[in-house]
This record gives structure tokens, C-alpha cells and sequence, in this order.
């Protein structure tokens, strides 16, 4: 199936009840938006036994990631429609996430509680995550994978790409990290543009949403429920006590077979 949230386009193999088919290969090669299908990321479904679907993530370069959260909340609309539920658990490499329909054709997830210390997000070495000693001293949060940041005064004049190539792989992320470019344009409303790990510039972000929703709470620019604006439209963001909810729209475009 092909579905995308707000633009953050994913590829969702479904594995129930059959043969892994998804490896790193096969991931590069759907990842091809001319001589493939073209994906953000690609998850694929499998079974569990206590929950009600498991979720694998791949990046378009073939690495994994443990969460994508725009992709979590398009597989939980299509398995909510499939199985007439409005609630659901799903396993991932994160964790356990709960998924609810929030009506309207909105879905909600819990993305779980965010990681704040710095060998969780993970960094290179100690260092204060909410202040890092990089230029324009962004903030380190977890969300299942690694973020940072940044706090400007218009996120449409960054130069993304050449930022967030340079930001990925900073050394103070030995596992890379995704890249957020935010700016406050609003009692609890932020502007936000992503360069996500292994991809790119991507129109939406759910886990960088949520990690900049997060980033904005601890450095007191907003409070803890927040409207974020994307390339692709919006997202909101409530950091609860369980742990912080992402809310919005899904779409399903097609399905198609892929010749292995």
C-alpha cells in the first residue's frame, strides 16, 4: 500500500501471516521514486502475539529506525477500517504505542514518554540536551530515534538541505539524528521544517513533531499542547503525563503488487 500523513509518504508491506519479504535490498530498491514506488519510509506489518499488529521501520537508505510516527498513525486508520475498532495496540522497536480514532478522519498515537538524557537520545558524550554545543545551540530529544532541534526566527529562510546534511551527521549523534528548523509564530503555534535521518527533506514528520513540540515545552517558548505547521499541513502535539499523543490526518492513495 502506498499512504501518506500530511505529505510524509510511506510504503506499507504487509507481512501477517507470511514469510519476511522486507530486507535492506528490497527497501533501497522501493525507496526509487523513478525505478521504484518512492517512500519517506517504508513499514511493514507482522504478527504479535499481545498486541494487535508489530511495526518495522526502513528509512529510503536502508537503514532501520524504531519509530515513524505519521506511518504508525496511517497503518492504525487502515487496520481500525479493516477491523472496525477505534482503538488499537501496536508493538514497535520503541515500544508499545496505543492508537485512537480522534474523529474526523483524525488518528491519534501515543508516542510514548520522551528521552531527555543524553546516552538515551543517544549522544557521543554528557552534555546538557536541552543546550548542545553546536551553532545556534539546538535542543536533543528521543523519540525512539534521535533529534535536534533548532529555535529560529523564520524556518522558511533556513537553507535546509544544507543544514540538515550537515546536522545528521554530527558527531555529537553517533547514530545520526533527524533535524528540525522551528520558529514561534503564535502562543503555543510553531512553523517547522524537517531533514529526516536517512531521507532528507520530508514534507511532515511525526516523531520530529513530536520532539520539537517537546524541545519548544522544555525551553518554555510554549506549553505542553501545541499546533505545528508543516510543509505538508498540520499536526497537534499534546505532551501528556503517559506520554506525548500526535493527532492528524492519514490518506491511503493505492495498492500494488511488487515483483521480488
Amino acid at each position: 500500500m502506498k499512504m501518506h500523513g500530511l505529505g510524509n509518504d510511506f510504503v506499507v508491506v504487509d507481512e501477517r501471516g507470511i514469510a519476511p519479504l522486507v530486507d535492506s535490498k528490497v527497501a533501497i530498491a522501493m525507496a526509487d521514486r523513478h525505478c521504484g514506488v518512492g517512500f519517506d519510509q517504508l513499514a511493514v506489518l507482522s504478527d504479535h502475539a499481545n498486541a494487535d499488529v508489530h511495526l518495522t521501520f526502513w528509512n529510503a537508505d536502508g537503514s532501520q529506525s524504531a519509530a515513524c510516527g505519521n506511518a504508525t498513525r496511517c497503518v492504525a486508520r487502515y487496520l481500525m477500517d479493516e477491523g472496525g475498532k477505534d482503538a488499537l495496540t501496536i508493538t514497535t522497536d520503541r515500544g508499545t504505542l496505543l492508537a485512537v480514532d480522534a474523529g474526523d478522519g483524525l488518528v491519534s498515537v501515543n508516542m510514548g514518554q520522551p528521552q531527555l538524557d543524553w546516552h538515551e537520545i543517544p549522544l557521543a558524550h554528557e552534555v546538557d540536551t536541552l543546550s548542545l554545543p553546536i551553532t545556534g545551540e539546538p535542543v536533543a530529544t528521543g523519540m525512539g530515534n534521535p533529534h535536534c532541534t533548532f529555535f529560529v526566527e523564520d524556518a522558511d529562510a533556513v537553507d535546509l538541505v544544507g543544514r540538515g546534511a550537515e546536522i545528521e551527521h554530527h558527531p555529537l549523534y553517533p547514530e545520526r539524528t533527524n533535524v528540525q528548523f522551528a520558529a514561534l509564530v503564535g502562543p503555543d503555534h510553531l512553523r517547522m521544517r524537517v531533514w529526516e535521518r536517512g531521507v532528507g527533506v520530508t514534507l511532515a514528520s511525526g516523531s520530529s513533531s513530536c520532539a520539537t513540540a517537546v524541545a519548544a515545552a522544555r525551553r518554555g517558548l510554549t506549553g505542553r499542547t501545541v499546533r505545528i505547521d508543516l510543509d505538508g499541513g498540520t499536526l497537534l502535539i499534546d505532551w501528556r503525563a503517559d506520554g506525548v499523543w500526535m493527532t492528524g490526518a492519514t490518506a491511503h492513495v493505492f495498492d500494488g503488487m511488487w515483483k521480488l
